[in-house]
């Protein structure tokens, strides 16, 4: 027990680096007053633009897959070795999600960092994970539906890694929670899916013309 806890404190330590939050600042504004009011990458992205989104991105993956290698290389010839990096993970999400110094109001691209946090276990991964929520943003152009889609890939990585000596029905639950959490999170942008009117990344030029025809 003692173990768990450690792990996901070390997480949520890391977890609450708030990148975007960071970046904001450097433009001397508070991410979360503009767009979406999260601390996230896209709501970045809308407001600063590519350079600074990309600046938040790799700085939550670093602050994902850090915390991850240091409990791989703590307790690596542990049997639940693989367990305690899903701890860790979860301390990862809440500190990202729920940053204490901020009120606890962080960002909310929790599939995208649960994912790289679980990949980070088993490092080939992770070009798998990044290639998944890419492909699907890029063919539907909707940055939820990226992360709704990749949330899956933690329970699903759990089932191809796990260690068989180890508890599969604990490390389940707990990748399984990364699921419910994601789309809890995503509850909102799931409505807007469903209505049609969800925010996609860029428009075509067709629809930027049927935008301008209708405010006209």
């Amino acid at each position: 027990m003692l173990e768990i806890i450690i792990c996901i404190a070390a997480g949520y330590l890391f977890g609450c680096v708030s990148c975007g939050y960071i970046v904001g600042k450097l433009h001397h504004t508070d991410i979360r007053t503009l767009g979406s009011g999260n601390a996230g990458t896209t709501n970045v992205l809308r407001n600063f633009g590519a350079a600074s989104a990309a600046v938040t991105f790799a700085g939550d993956l670093l602050k994902a897959v850090v915390p991850i290698l240091l409990i791989r290389f703590a307790f690596d010839t542990q049997t639940d070795c693989y367990l305690l990096c899903l701890y860790c993970g979860l301390g990862v999400v809440l500190g990202h999600n729920y940053p204490f110094y901020l009120g606890f109001k962080g960002g909310k691209g929790i599939a995208v960092t649960s994912a790289v946090v679980m990949s980070a276990a088993h490092p080939v991964m992770i070009p798998i994970g990044l290639a998944i929520f890419l492909a699907a943003v890029i063919l539907t152009r909707y940055v939820s539906v990226g992360s709704l889609l990749v949330a899956w890939y933690i329970p699903a990585n759990t089932l191809v890694f796990h260690n068989q000596d180890a508890d599969f029905i604990h490390m389940m639950i707990i990748s399984l929670l990364f699921t419910a959490f994601a789309y809890f999170q995503h509850r909102e942008n799931i409505s807007r899916l469903i209505h049609g009117n969800e925010n996609k990344l860029w428009k075509t030029k067709r629809e930027k013309e049927v935008m301008g025809n209708e405010q006209g």
